[in-house]
């Protein structure tokens, strides 16, 4: 809410009543210790505004309404000292309807109980200043962005879009001819498909509401070099406040980008690593305590047992219990295995072969079931892997789908390779009996979950592929309907 209604000052703005003697004056404050501002109804008025029309707060009144390279001189003003001999400030509000226009603001500073205010006057100069207008060019163009490696000017005519100015640097880093004449639309092509609208719309707003924008984005070349640039631009304004021209300069920050995504991509490993250590701590803790809580039971009853026929029973189920332990902790080696054998040197493993190799030595299953299996792996045929991982993921899906084959039907099981901008994916399908992802999808690579009733189960195999796919920075994920059949979809690399 502004603080001025109907004319009318009260309270502690009453100190305030010289400034609005004339009708055209619209008046401002600003509470340096709260970011709090204030406005009155003649500064709605003097923007064309209707009364809380837009929202009385320093984000508006910074970031939408005082034009962007008038900032600094607003900022430098109001944070020095001010007298009565200070000078007026002439700057440029956005109004409603006549787009950008000067305005000259007279200031003063009071220090009271509410902290340190800053109030202001503003009139409309407009018509006076048309003849002082300065050019966006020397907005943008200045010594240290010239400094710069690998940076250039580009220039729009909103007025004629078949045409767009570009500098040496520009054509430089596009790998083009610099007599070329690119359009707008061409010049935006030359930018991966996902980036595209982005600049569009980035243009779009500049040209029609005077926004200036900075950008990152990623370039394909002519060569088919691929290039992060930062692409920044302002509008030029007319005394109308209407945008006459869009000016801009495109910088090369490729190195800095890319170290930056490495950075990220080497967190988010970090912390999906942490994340599966804790899970695995969990596991390792939750499990090794039910054996040896089970086996601590029994060997309490073996003592507390007098009769040889009920010790031998008991002993029994000791070494029951014995050898579930003791493939338990296998289980946990081969999880310790993947993680220590990370650092492993990857090798080019090729996978037709590799993946004929693994359903000869499951030969006989595939035969007791007369499933019929299918390989394509044209899109990619070969991939830099650890070798023992990549078998291991291929024979743990392959034995899956046999496992899990429907009983009423032949079974069918396709493997194949896509490729996806700079992914490598693997995908195994079957028309087997499914899983029901609404019951068990968020347990479904668990350690030791089962969700049917096969006792060849064991529930490790997916929680195994699993944590092979994803040490070596991969993903994994499964579709499947009940009676159906299944989908898993690798993400390699």
């Amino acid at each position: 809410m502004s603080f001025f209604e109907k004319g009318k000052l009260s309270g502690d703005d009453v100190h305030l009543t010289p400034l609005i003697n004339d009708l055209d004056t619209g008046i401002w404050k600003y509470n340096f210790n709260t970011r709090e501002v204030k406005w009155s109804t003649g500064f709605y008025t003097l923007l064309g505004y209707q009364v809380n029309e837009i929202e009385c707060d320093a984000y508006t009144f910074f970031e939408h309404l005082l034009y962007h390279s008038d900032k600094p001189f607003f900022f430098n003003a109001i944070n020095n000292r001010i007298t009565e001999d200070t000078p007026s400030l002439q700057l440029r509000f956005l109004t409603k309807k006549n787009g950008y226009q000067w305005f000259e603001t007279a200031i003063r500073k009071l220090d009271d109980e509410h902290g340190c205010m800053v109030y202001g006057s503003l009139i409309n100069i407009n018509r006076y200043k048309q003849d002082y207008l300065l050019s966006a060019n020397n907005q943008i163009t200045n010594d240290d962005a010239f400094k710069t490696a690998r940076l250039g000017i580009w220039e729009i005519d909103p007025q004629n879009l078949n045409t767009i100015v570009l500098s040496k640097q520009v054509y430089d880093l596009f790998d083009l001819q610099n007599h070329l004449k690119l359009s707008v639309e061409e010049f935006i092509s030359f930018f991966e498909p996902p980036y595209r609208p982005v600049l569009q719309n980035a243009i779009n707003h500049t040209v029609e509401d005077s926004r200036p924008f900075d950008i990152e984005l990623l370039l394909r070349s002519a060569k088919n070099n691929m290039l992060w640039l930062k692409v920044k631009a302002v509008p030029v304004i007319d005394h109308l406040g209407k945008c006459t021209s869009v000016k801009g300069v495109i910088q090369d920050i490729d190195s800095e980008k890319r170290k930056l995504l490495k950075l990220e991509q080497s967190i988010n490993l970090l912390t999906d690593q942490n994340r599966r250590l804790q899970n695995f701590a969990y596991i390792v803790s939750h499990n090794l305590r039910s054996h040896t809580g089970n086996l601590q039971f029994m060997v309490n009853l073996f003592e507390q047992t007098e009769t040889t026929e009920e010790r031998e029973e008991i002993f029994s189920h000791i070494k029951t219990i014995s050898d579930s332990l003791d493939l338990t902790i296998e289980h946990i080696n081969e999880i310790v295995k993947i993680q220590t054998e990370i650092t492993k040197e990857r090798k080019m493993v090729e996978l037709e072969p590799m993946f004929k190799n693994i359903c000869s030595a499951l030969k006989n299953n595939i035969e007791t079931i007369n499933a019929h299996v299918e390989s394509d792996f044209t899109q990619c045929r070969e991939i830099s892997y650890i070798p023992a991982y990549m078998e291991s993921i291929l024979q743990n899906l392959l034995t899956n789908s046999l496992k899990y084959s429907h009983p009423d039907r032949q079974p069918v099981i396709k493997c194949y390779t896509f490729t996806e901008g700079k992914h490598i994916y693997l995908i195994f399908e079957d028309n087997g009996i499914g899983i029901d992802l609404n019951r068990y999808g968020d347990k479904i690579f668990g350690m030791y979950k089962t969700f049917h009733q096969n006792t060849d189960a064991k529930g490790i195999g997916l929680f195994i592929t699993r944590n092979q796919i994803e040490a070596l920075g991969g993903s994994i994920k499964v579709d499947s309907t009940v009676n159906v059949g299944t989908k898993f979809t690798i993400r390699l690399v």
